[in-house]
């Protein structure tokens, strides 16, 4: 049985963490999408035309400001000339 500090539960902790957790990786995706442009010396306008979306689009997906769809993910890849790889990896256990 699992227990809560009661503090943790009446300040909405764990709504914050989800969405801190949720930025980071919107922040993360974005910066591999701006690293990968960049090396391929590509505006933003020209990534968003190769993957069919706008400007505006890409810069928000690059500031952490978009969650991207499976498809939009599989566009900027191929835009990207690069590999899409999404998988589940169980966390790490400490052996008890």
């Amino acid at each position: 049985m699992t227990t809560r500090h009661v503090r943790w539960e009446r300040s909405g902790a764990d709504e914050h963490a989800a969405a801190y957790e949720e930025a980071r990786a919107s922040l993360m995706l974005g910066q591999m999408v701006h690293d990968r442009r960049v090396e391929l010396g590509l505006t933003q306008t020209e990534l968003a035309e190769r993957a069919g979306m706008t400007q505006p689009q890409l810069s928000r997906l690059e500031s952490g400001g978009a969650t991207p769809t499976v498809p939009l993910l599989a566009r900027l890849a191929a835009a990207l000339n690069a590999d899409l790889d999404i998988a589940f990896r169980p966390h790490n256990r400490v052996a008890a």
